[in-house]
């Protein structure tokens, strides 16, 4: 993790027993009402030294959007909305995905309302690559969920998955330890092998996430069994998590969702590709249709300030959304839960499992979250089919946009280990507040 050379920042006091305020009335009755039960706020207490860190990465990515932002003259007339075929939008597209490539290290960059989730971006990346005949190779083991009718590994009543197209699937198992098998993917690439699917993130499945330096090392391998072999990397989650991106060690595309990490709980839609330009300008061929390209499509309303906002403060949501794995982590794993990732280990994703064991765990988990969420604490999540899951999935997010992983939520699928999958939060105060209502209802 990249430590700048600055001062010590001064941290509020947390601890269970703060020194006696010398000051006014005001901090003299605050002193005496802890906001976290004891074993949250002990775990707070102890992680000074991992959120100081974080703070320092969030202070090197916020320079980096902040010079990109620069770079691409960002005016307010950027954040204009327009109508119908979208050809009178003000420049507010072409800066956007100006900002957005050198951000990531890419050559180029499609970033728009009409990806309606990141399996949707995905999608059109993989589409751009992968023609009748060839075969995507998944290196990380199963792709999440919503990806296997994508690719035909469930079936898609002949809807348009990769295999209804001729395209060949086949998925390298993990090692034992949760990270890629780099003896098996020494051999592993085919002539025939035309994309190499690599997911960042753990998705649904008990591993550890792959840092940056893992997908480089993965990308060469790949490359020098076969060069004209694409590397597609899952970006979902591991934006802003590190202060290097995929692109920046040899991905050809990479693609996610706006309503998690790139849109820093401010973006009300949309997902993005980014890559090699010619591999972009084929995804955008995708999403919209060939000859059309990126220069079209309507951003009605106010949702371009939105995305350049959410954009700009998206290295400190996520940074706060680290913490807050942080903390679940220590506090669960205290309590006797197998947590992943480990607690005060570094992160390559903004996702924390724990590992609850059954099905009524998981349900009063993602019960207590939703409770101790500012929106729809009244109503209780329950479990049930969704479109793309293969099992029973619950949800708890009490979010102010629907389906927001960047704000504070959770989810799990009904199926062993039972493990519920913790992320976003605009502040990690606010998974500390959250896990009162977890302890007392575990």
């Amino acid at each position: 993790m990249l430590v700048l050379s600055c001062a010590r920042p001064v941290y509020p006091t947390l601890s269970l027993s703060p020194s006696r305020p010398k000051c006014t009335a005001i901090r003299s009755s605050l002193s005496n009402v802890h906001p976290f039960v004891p074993e949250v706020a002990k775990a707070a207490d102890s992680l000074s030294s991992e959120f100081r860190g974080v703070d320092n990465l969030v202070a090197c990515n916020s320079s980096r959007v902040l010079k990109a932002f620069q770079n691409a003259r960002v005016g307010s007339h950027h954040f204009a909305g327009c109508t119908g075929y979208g050809h009178d939008e003000a420049g507010g597209r072409e800066a956007l995905d100006q900002a957005f490539a050198e951000i990531v290290g890419a050559e180029s960059a499609i970033v728009r309302s009409q990806f309606f989730s990141g399996t949707h971006a995905i999608t059109c990346a993989l589409f751009a690559f992968l023609r009748p005949g060839d075969e995507l190779l998944a290196v990380a083991g199963a792709p999440y969920d919503t990806l296997e009718e994508v690719i035909g590994k469930r079936d898609s009543h002949g809807l348009g998955s990769l295999k209804d197209f001729g395209v060949m699937y086949r998925e390298l198992p993990l090692a034992e330890d949760g990270g890629l098998d780099w003896d098996v993917l020494t051999g592993a690439l085919r002539p025939y092998t035309k994309c190499a699917l690599i997911q960042r993130s753990c998705g649904y499945s008990w591993r550890r996430s792959l840092s940056v330096d893992e997908i480089g090392r993965a990308i060469k391998i790949i490359k020098m069994q076969n060069p004209n072999c694409l590397v597609m990397v899952d970006n979902c989650y591991g934006e802003f998590v590190e202060s290097i991106e995929p692109p920046m060690v040899g991905a050809d595309l990479i693609a996610g969702s706006l309503i998690k990490n790139p849109g820093g709980t401010v973006a009300p839609c949309g997902g993005y590709v980014a890559g090699r330009k010619k591999w972009v300008d084929a995804a955008a061929a995708r999403l919209s249709a060939p000859g059309l390209g990126v220069d079209c499509g309507s951003t009605p309303g106010d949702i371009m300030r939105a995305f350049f906002q959410g954009l700009f403060l998206a290295p400190q949501m996520v940074g706060e959304a680290i913490k807050g794995t942080f903390l679940v982590a220590e506090v669960m794993a205290s309590k006797g839960y197998k947590v992943q990732p480990l607690p005060r280990v570094p992160r390559s994703d903004t996702v924390q499992a724990v590992q609850l064991g059954n099905r009524e765990l998981l349900l009063a988990f993602c019960e207590a979250v939703q409770r101790s969420s500012p929106v729809g604490s009244f109503t209780k999540p329950v479990a049930g089919t969704t479109p793309g899951y293969a099992s029973e999935v619950i949800f708890a997010d009490g979010t102010f946009i629907d389906g927001s992983t960047s704000e504070l939520s959770c989810d799990g699928p009904l199926r062993e280990p039972y493990a519920v999958f913790c992320q976003g939060g605009t502040h990690w105060t606010q998974w500390g507040l959250v896990l009162g209502d977890v302890l007392k209802s575990l």
